[in-house]
């Protein structure tokens, strides 16, 4: 299951399976997403993460010589469910001159003088490079969705309809997504995927620590008042959004060495999927590689 063929006749990514892939048809349902795992049989300690991290690090460097595809990681979550510390441990090993994050947070006037997809589609990452959003352009159908007087700062020109905007915003992100992935960029979003008890339980162990005080916001604990609205809200975007060329993984992430692990095996799997190798020299470069070769023979 390597790739997807569309009417058109081009060939794009296609998802690895996975007990945690949202599937297409629009059945996912956050009340049946499990926060723990659903099996103990993945290895996740010791010499496993190693072997992920020297994986990973070995198809950056092909996909980077490659020059043919682009990564793009999404992460989307609640507080506390560990986007920053996965993102840390699965790509430690990768080069760090072949990766870029962004986190995307309030938008800035500027962004706000363009439509919600500008942001994020200028931090994309180029042909050769995994880039990592940490946060997204979701947050316009989920934080925005949960409060829509945000909606009052966009400037959007038309009058405001609260019973389509969403739907319309999540078909422009499907459509965006396919675009990207038509011309060779590999999408794999992730859900982290924490239940509101194991928030709580890190959100208090934040303030219980002095060196995790910094890491406290109380307006996250306002913001879990809304547990069931966000709620709604992912679930809204996760079935119009997952598709074949633009999977969703719901990831369970109540235990961070399982969730990171996972995360790391399903990078690893979408790549190794999209047979990257390394460029063959042409004809012409083998000449110049012989006569290279030969004034470095003969160079005393």
């Amino acid at each position: 299951m390597n790739n997807n063929i569309d009417n058109q006749g081009e060939t794009m990514f296609e998802a690895p399976e996975s007990e945690y892939l949202v599937p297409f048809d629009g059945s996912f349902r956050v009340s049946k997403a499990s926060t723990t795992a659903l099996t103990d049989r993945h290895p996740h300690k010791g010499k496993h993460r190693k072997e992920a991290t020297d994986a990973l690090k070995q198809l950056q460097r092909v996909l980077a010589a490659g020059d043919r595809h682009a990564v793009l990681l999404v992460f989307q979550a609640m507080d506390a469910a560990g986007k920053d510390s996965t993102i840390r441990a699965v790509m430690q090993g990768v080069d760090p001159s072949g990766c870029q994050v962004f986190s995307f947070k309030k938008p800035s006037s500027q962004e706000l003088d363009h439509d919600f997809l500008w942001r994020t589609t200028r931090c994309l990452p180029e042909r050769g490079r995994i880039g990592i959003f940490n946060r997204s352009h979701y947050e316009e159908v989920l934080v925005v969705r949960v409060h829509p007087q945000l909606l009052a700062s966009q400037k959007i020109p038309s009058e405001l309809n609260l019973e389509t905007i969403w739907d319309e915003r999540l078909r422009s992100i499907r459509e965006h997504e396919e675009h990207l992935a038509r011309n060779g960029t590999v999408i794999i979003k992730f859900w982290l995927n924490v239940s509101r008890e194991e928030q709580k339980r890190r959100f208090l162990a934040r303030l219980d620590d002095p060196s995790k005080n910094w890491k406290f916001e109380p307006r996250d604990v306002i913001e879990r008042q809304h547990w069931d609205s966000y709620m709604h809200a992912y679930e809204e975007a996760l079935n119009a959004t997952s598709r074949p060329w633009a999977p969703w993984y719901a990831i369970p992430a109540d235990n961070k060495r399982y969730m990171q692990a996972r995360v790391a095996e399903t990078i690893i799997n979408a790549l190794e999927s999209i047979g990257l190798r390394y460029p063959e020299p042409s004809e012409e470069d083998r000449v110049a590689f012989a006569a290279a070769r030969q004034d470095l023979e003969n160079d005393h």
